[in-house]
């Protein structure tokens, strides 16, 4: 079994895009960086931007020529990643830029897959169904205080990403899924993931419709649609955290019947 695999990436309107999407022939991954809020001092001079690059760079490496665990693969990258920037920056610094990671490699019998902190990764059954495999930890603080959540950032009782800190690869989420058994797979960040959790336009499964159908450029598409008519009271009102636009990354993989070909298409 091979998979089709169609993506697309869209910053927030009028800044940089602080998403990674890389796609192999056997794997994809999905980053989505983040930055210390105002006033909490990062100790490093790079931007999200550059720490994103060079983790997807690292990994891309790692899962094109490594056959180990993912958690391993993610730690190897985590500490290489470091070291490309420990002696201009603090890298002890809680409040470095970090990122999310959601990846998954294949095989014609199995589907590995890991997620770090709050990027979903979208699993279809044949019967119509779908779930969402997450790292929620981050929905769970006690406080939302800038400094509190520098505090929680990799340490135990609170939550883990991807920055300076290799052991972080394995508090992620990982697992093994039969390839036999789904349908289809998506591997969101945050961004598009609010299609379902934030706006409620849809369950998993719809989400998965919309991208199989239209492509993962039209879930983006609606995703921004829906920003642009959510207004401070909703905000206010349903006690939403996060920023009113946000990067959106999304990724699709279909399967293929063996020996029907493979491709890799971005849309939007």
């Amino acid at each position: 079994m091979t998979f089709f695999v169609s993506f697309a990436t869209v910053p927030t309107p009028g800044g940089l895009n602080e998403d990674y999407v890389a796609v192999g022939p056997d794997w994809a991954l999905v980053l989505d960086g983040a930055t210390a809020p105002t006033g909490i001092e990062s100790g490093c001079i790079h931007n999200v931007p550059w720490l994103v690059g060079n983790l997807a760079s690292c990994l891309a490496s790692r899962l094109c020529t490594e056959s180990s665990d993912l958690a391993d693969i993610l730690a190897s990258a985590i500490e290489e990643t470091t070291s490309r920037h420990a002696d201009t920056c603090d890298t002890r610094n809680p409040a470095s830029p970090s990122s999310t990671v959601a990846m998954a490699r294949y095989d014609g019998s199995t589907i590995e897959y890991l997620t770090l902190a709050d990027s979903p990764i979208v699993v279809g059954a044949h019967n119509g169904r779908a779930h969402a495999i997450v790292d929620d930890r981050t929905a769970h603080l006690p406080s939302y205080k800038p400094e509190d959540v520098r505090a929680a950032r990799n340490s135990p009782g609170g939550f883990w990403v991807a920055s300076t800190v290799p052991d972080a690869a394995y508090q992620a989420v990982v697992g093994t899924l039969r390839t036999a058994d789904v349908s289809r797979l998506a591997i969101l960040s945050d961004g598009s993931a609010r299609y379902v959790d934030r706006f409620g336009l849809s369950d998993w499964s719809g989400l998965l419709n919309v991208m199989e159908m239209s492509g993962p450029g039209e879930l983006i598409e609606r995703v921004r649609a829906a920003e642009m008519l959510e207004t401070e009271d909703d905000r206010r009102t349903r006690k939403l955290r996060g920023k009113v636009h946000d990067d959106a990354t999304a990724v699709l993989l279909l399967p293929v019947a063996k020996g029907a070909g493979t491709a890799q298409r971005v849309h939007g």
